[in-house]
């Protein structure tokens, strides 16, 4: 196979692979032994008719598709390699005519990753952030705390905000008790909004025992279009009511939750450790706003087919936090009443943005010539095991190659993050 460059135009590259008569003919006998087998040949077994008897039965051209595929598959990136061009969407192909014991060229147009010469990097400036961390901000950390610690105790009383009452209900619309509108001891926390606005302020005043019909009007906008804009009513059975009881806010209360003795020790520690997340916090919003000043500095022609990608990333991701809460996209969308193209519309401008913002990083690092060597990526995945608990060669095994060099790319590109932070000029 021989590449040939032929032109780029802005994100746009042409070039050609030319295949030999002997290099198309090697794949066409791969094709024939690959695919022989499905085909029907009167008086032969499948897949022990000739070449030439499936060539006249379904056409000289029969293994010619499949033969150019593989050509391309297996020399596509070759060519990349060998023209140094960095593609980022899929290639269309023109071909010549094909014919048996005659060569072919493929001409491939392709997207590629843009080369800029990005501007005004060094030297940014912008306003400090401060880190502060307030004695509140203690406080309510060791109420969270406490809070996580916390033990429900049954009470015999009347419920009030901040209970948990465990509750039978059946809902009914006029005398139609409606589907999905039925639960048995269900444990519902006043106050904490899961139920449709006014159930759960009705329950307030009950006590154990009672029975009590809750009234309520479902929202115009409910997802069941059978009870949107209804009103129901909920029979409801109150068995149990139970309050949040914290532990004293003492030194045995420090010895239980923590390796501290006292309560001023786990509150220092408390302190210490919010003042680190406010300075890395503080840091990293200063490094927003380099990033934000180059963005703006720097015009950048992005491909299309990079912004489709990039979506197309998003919509996965998205897709995957709703299976995390047991629904998934076409369940988001039937509720929604929501087209999936005006969705990925939606996500557009952020997936630009996205694109350009990596693109302008990368060139930084690469006008920089910054590189992350082995002990940058095994110093990552060291920090990564101990996050996770995992073994580094289990978590090397688990990342595979491909995520390995994207690990790389990732410090690289943090490294001029860093380059462009550290001379930036902070008032």
């Amino acid at each position: 196979m021989k590449s040939t460059f032929i032109s780029k135009e802005k994100n746009t590259a042409k070039f050609s692979m030319e295949f030999t008569a002997e290099e198309f003919e090697k794949a066409v006998v791969g094709s024939y032994k690959k695919n022989k087998g499905q085909f029907n040949i009167p008086g032969f077994r499948k897949g022990k008719a000739t070449r030439t008897l499936i060539e006249k039965h379904y056409g000289a051209d029969v293994f010619f598709e499949d033969a150019v595929n593989a050509l391309f598959s297996e020399n596509y990136g070759m060519a990349l390699d060998e023209l140094n061009l960095n593609v980022v969407d899929r290639p269309s192909l023109e071909l010549t005519e094909l014919a048996k014991g005659q060569g072919f060229t493929a001409t491939v147009t392709v997207d590629v990753y843009p080369e800029i010469e990005v501007k005004d990097y060094k030297g940014v400036e912008i306003e400090k952030v401060e880190a502060k961390v307030s004695d509140e901000d203690v406080d309510k950390e060791i109420e969270s705390l406490r809070k996580r610690n916390s033990r429900m105790v049954l009470v015999d009383r009347a419920a009030k905000e901040g209970d948990t009452v465990l509750i039978d209900y059946k809902g009914f619309v006029g005398d139609h008790q409606f589907e999905g509108g039925t639960a048995e001891r269900y444990p519902l926390k006043l106050g904490s909004g899961a139920f449709i606005p006014g159930f759960e302020e009705q329950l307030v005043g009950c006590k154990a025992g009672e029975s009590k019909e809750v009234k309520v009007t479902f929202p115009a906008e409910y997802h069941s279009e059978e009870l949107a804009g209804k009103e129901a009513v909920f029979k409801c059975e109150v068995h149990e009511i139970k309050e949040e009881e914290l532990p004293e806010l003492n030194d045995d209360f420090a010895k239980d939750v923590s390796e501290f003795d006292t309560i001023d020790e786990l509150k220092a520690d408390t302190r210490k450790n919010l003042e680190k997340k406010a300075t890395e916090d503080a840091e990293n919003s200063m490094k927003d706003a380099v990033i934000e000043k180059v963005y703006e500095a720097n015009d950048v022609d992005i491909p299309n087919g990079m912004v489709e990608e990039e979506i197309d990333t998003m919509v996965k991701n998205f897709d995957q936090q709703l299976r995390y809460q047991g629904l998934d996209l076409t369940t988001y969308f039937k509720y929604l009443q929501k087209d999936p193209k005006d969705f990925r519309e939606e996500l557009r401008k952020d997936a630009f943005k996205k694109v350009k913002t990596r693109v302008i990083v990368s060139a930084v690092a690469e006008a920089e010539k910054l590189e992350a060597d082995q002990a940058d990526v095994d110093k990552e995945l060291e920090s990564m095991a101990n996050q996770y608990k995992m073994e580094i060669d289990k978590l090397k095994e688990a990342l595979g190659a491909e995520n390995l060099m994207y690990l790389r790319n990732d410090l690289k590109m943090k490294k001029a993050v860093d380059l462009m932070y550290a001379q930036a000029k902070i008032k």
